[in-house]
């Protein structure tokens, strides 16, 4: 429903593609500004709550954790960013990723390892649950 005055929760949430309960994570977390009330006692959101909302989104989809979206915002409300800023941020957030990768690959190995001792058999034994059961089988 739009509101006289703004978009209610479940219209920002229709136009941003974010859960409403997620919406009220944000707010609750300082990721979102706590909003004005209706007389009713509904939240009451405007164009900017929506356009913050879609930035936080797109973040999350590029994988930015909340803390790191935290310093962006941080740097955009105070209007005192640099490119130079955004761009530390943003290669921080590279190695982070290339870290990430290299793990999954480290796990897609290991995982291929263990998939191709098993048989695929119906037997009992199994290498793959006996592998993880293992607390000293390679992962790394």
């Amino acid at each position: 429903m739009k509101q006289k005055d703004g978009l209610s929760i479940g219209e920002l949430s229709k136009q941003s593609g974010v859960n409403i309960e997620t919406i009220r994570y944000y707010e609750k977390i300082g990721v979102m500004p706590v909003t004005g009330r209706s007389a009713g006692g509904y939240r009451i959101y405007g164009a900017d709550h929506l356009k913050r909302l879609s930035f936080v989104r797109r973040s999350r989809q590029l994988g930015f954790s909340l803390d790191e979206i935290r310093g962006l915002l941080r740097l955009v409300d105070g209007h005192a960013y640099t490119c130079a800023e955004v761009r530390a941020l943003t290669l921080s957030h590279v190695a982070e990723i290339r870290r990430k990768i290299k793990d999954l690959r480290r796990l897609e190995r290991v995982m291929a390892e263990m998939a191709a001792q098993c048989s695929g058999e119906r037997v009992p034994e199994c290498p793959v649950v006996d592998a993880l059961f293992d607390a000293s089988y390679a992962f790394g």
